[in-house]
């Protein structure tokens, strides 16, 4: 606590006046979460776990991400994945074919071009192929995943959202809180047309669909 003296005039005398001031500090970010491990009595720290870029839970089973690095491989198999819908053109890398590999988790890529506006086109076919891979329980839990986790990963979870029953306003409003200052219009506009009545036949098991049943 800081304090100060402060002289006034008030009819005509002087007062003093001592004013407190609290001197507030900033507290250090909190520490990121630990991985432990107990072996009889002692309890030994491991790895850290560490999400991919842009990561976040979309519904029960279903996450998106940013592209994973080696540095996330082992959040990842906390995840227990079973499937992962990659949006890139570009081979995967080969230590991620390896995690794969070796934690039995299946690849589905559907190679979309990562252009700028407005040289921007969204595959519709691509798309729609993707979300029946999303959309069958048998591949949960299950990672969605581009290059940032913006763009491409977003007109994905989008068109979810659609088939989910949400309104426009609150599909544009997720796409935006990933892409930030990078939202294009374009992706907007494409999932603003984007028919879903080609789905209505298929199971709806989410927990967020549930709600309209």
């Amino acid at each position: 606590m800081t304090k100060f003296d402060r002289n006034e005039e008030i009819n005509g005398s002087d007062i003093c006046r001592t004013i407190e001031v609290a001197a507030v500090e900033s507290s250090p970010p909190p520490s990121p979460p630990l991985k432990l491990s107990f072996s009889g009595d002692n309890c030994e720290v491991d790895e850290l776990f560490l999400p991919p870029l842009n990561f976040a839970v979309v519904d029960n089973g279903v996450f998106r991400s940013g592209f994973p690095d080696v540095d996330n491989f082992s959040f990842l198999q906390s995840l227990n994945l079973c499937s992962i819908v990659y949006l890139c053109p570009e081979p995967y890398p080969v230590p991620n074919m390896e995690f794969l590999k070796s934690n039995r988790i299946k690849l589905f890529q559907f190679g979309m071009e990562g252009s700028k506006e407005p040289f921007v086109n969204i595959p519709e076919d691509k798309i729609r192929e993707a979300l029946k891979v999303v959309l069958d329980v048998k591949n949960h839990p299950l990672l969605i995943h581009c290059k940032r986790g913006k763009h491409r990963t977003g007109c994905l979870v989008g068109c979810l959202r659609k088939l989910q029953r949400w309104c426009l306003t609150s599909v544009f409003d997720e796409y935006q809180r990933f892409a930030a200052a990078k939202t294009r219009v374009s992706d907007q506009r494409f999932m603003e047309l984007f028919d879903t009545s080609s789905f209505k036949h298929l199971p709806m098991t989410f927990s967020t669909s549930k709600r309209y049943k």
